[in-house]
């Protein structure tokens, strides 16, 4: 079964108020950042990852998801009956707000959590190369959703998730998890700039993966998958000159940042 992906809007659009589609999709996207530290006319080109398809095997490289009947299937559909006693909660509200990928509050908690002032205008580089990331999780992990198809653990039930339902969901597979893919990517990528702020990076990353079983949106296991494979994705980046270039910017970037953000905790 394929799973037809919806179109996302550019990070810098969505940050501007027009909102975002949480799905998977290789289609590029503009993107209309500016004001580089190192050039005052730094516009991103159109938004395409740094990866092309068929540079990671997803399939190859995490094997199939857990059969429903088998121990592992039937944790994670206990975890999601769990996790539902959670609606209303501070962390239901922490869930919906890093499943919020484009509209500003996933990346605002790691800017948070690590005492780093990071976005599109105070670190334009930097969000570029996040936003490019993102676009090659949906490269990578694409062939792997269509070709396993694991529906979601909403999928045949009314129970509530922490997100408004919708008809993308039913198509769009749930192994591995999209947004644990890019929560952790966004990790890696963002410990590799700020080492010392590791601990507390990749403990946000690790929240955004936790944030989809609470959600309702992934089982247990379509995160765990989404994290190996994110770790798979970063050190291929690593091989690519233009990510590399990319991030010798985005260091400098990174280093003259002094604050959190103003809001943080509101």
């Amino acid at each position: 079964m394929m799973h037809k992906p919806c179109l996302p809007l550019a990070l810098a659009a969505a940050l501007l108020g027009l909102g975002a589609c949480a799905a998977d999709s290789a289609a590029p996207r503009p993107a209309v950042l500016a004001g580089d530290p190192d050039s005052a006319t730094f516009v991103p080109p159109e938004i395409e990852g740094y990866l092309k398809a068929g540079d990671l095997d997803a399939v190859a490289l995490l094997g199939p998801p857990p059969a429903p009947d088998s121990p592992r299937g039937l944790a994670d559909a206990q975890r999601f009956e769990e996790t539902r006693s959670l609606e209303g909660s501070d962390r239901w509200a922490k869930a919906a707000a890093d499943a919020d990928l484009w509209g500003g509050k996933a990346l605002k908690g790691y800017a948070c959590a690590a005492g780093l002032d990071i976005s599109p205008q105070t670190t334009p580089v930097t969000a570029h190369i996040l936003e490019r990331a993102e676009q090659d999780v949906r490269t990578v992990s694409t062939p792997a959703k269509d070709h396993y198809g694991r529906l979601r653990p909403l999928i045949g039930n009314d129970k509530p998730i922490c997100v408004p339902r919708a008809p993308w969901m039913e198509i769009n597979a749930s192994y591995p998890s999209g947004h644990s893919m890019t929560g952790w990517a966004w990790a890696l990528i963002l410990v590799e700039l700020a080492p010392e702020k590791a601990g507390a990076l990749l403990d946000a990353g690790k929240e955004m993966g936790e944030s989809r079983v609470v959600c309702g949106m992934h089982y247990p296991s379509d995160v765990e998958a989404g994290r190996d494979l994110a770790a798979a994705m970063v050190a291929r980046m690593r091989a690519n000159p233009a990510f590399r270039a990319d991030m010798e910017k985005a260091r400098r970037e990174v280093a003259r940042l002094k604050a959190p953000p103003s809001d943080c905790g509101a």
